[in-house]
């Protein structure tokens, strides 16, 4: 389930930011990430451009972030970011939360397509999307640079399913 994040989220989004394991693949420095800031992020983690969601189990626990970001009214697309808590991998629950803010944003914000970008070697990742229904776009070599090394990206979108089913009706 997806909800709009709340302060009490707060040390659980930490739990998450402060795990190596997770935050390695992610560019920010979440590590340097306190109580104070995650708060003061849950504050304005909900505006017209950017849209942060808690996912939680049945009992309202955080169990991890999905995001609309840079939501284009214009353009009528946003990109897509989930993070999970380590608890939560491997229970179905990524996908799901996938699923409702897919909905969410073809259904009732409209848009035309969600895009995201992944490191091209994180293979566990790249399933998930590719089992949500994403398609490959393409792979940007040496995008990026963590470390001291250069990281290719793979490019991911899926268009509104709406309108992929008006068109074969066309």
């Amino acid at each position: 389930m997806i909800r709009r994040l709340e302060q009490k989220d707060a040390p659980f989004m930490l739990e998450w930011m402060h795990d190596e394991s997770i935050t390695c693949n992610y560019r920010y420095p979440f590590a340097s990430m306190t109580l104070e800031k995650a708060k003061n992020f849950i504050k304005y983690s909900f505006d017209e451009e950017n849209q942060h969601f808690a996912v939680t189990d049945d009992k309202d626990e955080y169990l991890g972030t999905v995001s609309l970001k840079h939501i284009s009214e214009k353009d009528h697309n946003a990109e897509y970011a989930i993070v999970m808590r380590k608890k939560a991998h491997g229970t179905g629950a990524a996908e799901r939360a996938t699923t409702q803010i897919l909905k969410y944003a073809f259904d009732d914000l409209g848009l035309h397509r969600v895009y995201l970008n992944v490191l091209a070697d994180d293979i566990a990742d790249r399933e998930l999307f590719e089992n949500c229904g994403f398609d490959l776009e393409g792979e940007f070599k040496d995008a990026i640079r963590m470390g001291n090394r250069y990281r290719n990206l793979a490019w991911y979108a899926m268009m509104n399913w709406k309108e992929k089913s008006m068109e074969k009706t066309d």
